[in-house]
């Protein structure tokens, strides 16, 4: 898959909501996982992360959105239901992404929002679970940003296998010739 994404929650207080939202950050291939006003009493053992992703993660803890500091060139995603955030299926995913999820009885914090580039919402009647919602969105983006062949408009396999890559010679811009090439 392209690009980079991290996955992170504000104001989680559940261990488990923890260990499965760090699970599927971990399974999907995330960077790095991040947490905003944790409870404290989470620990750093969690049941419900079985891949023990803290030793395959960097987790960044930080107490307010405003210590927050992303890569260069990161978008942060909110996931959340507001009127006005972009409904997941018709949501470009950003190369470079950290999405942060709210808590399991809440809302992303209104300085959380503010501090989002984007908002997107999972077009559901109500809130599911965080790890679910991190499941739904992070297949999004690996249906986005991934390298598989094209849905068929039937039921069933695609009818036509994805083609293969074929390189090319570099492409520049400036015209410059690169020494060793032809």
């Amino acid at each position: 898959m392209r690009g980079y994404f991290a996955v992170g929650s504000e104001g989680l207080s559940k261990t488990m909501n923890l260990g499965t939202l760090m699970r599927t950050a971990h399974a999907f291939g995330a960077s790095y996982f991040f947490s905003v006003d944790a409870d404290p009493r989470l620990g750093k053992a969690m049941k419900a992360d079985t891949s023990k992703s803290p030793d395959h993660l960097p987790y960044f803890a930080w107490s307010s959105p405003e210590e927050m500091i992303f890569p260069r060139g990161c978008k942060l995603i909110g996931v959340e239901l507001t009127d006005d955030a972009v409904e997941l299926p018709s949501f470009g995913h950003p190369l470079q992404a950290a999405y942060i999820l709210g808590p399991e009885r809440g809302s992303l914090s209104p300085q959380m929002q503010e501090r989002c580039d984007f908002m997107v919402k999972i077009p559901t009647k109500f809130c599911v679970n965080i790890g679910i919602a991190a499941g739904i969105v992070l297949y999004d983006r690996f249906k986005v940003h991934g390298k598989y062949a094209e849905r068929s408009l039937t039921a069933g396999a695609p009818k036509d296998p994805m083609l293969e890559h074929v390189h090319g010679a570099p492409l520049f811009r400036t015209g410059r010739k690169v020494p060793g090439t032809s």
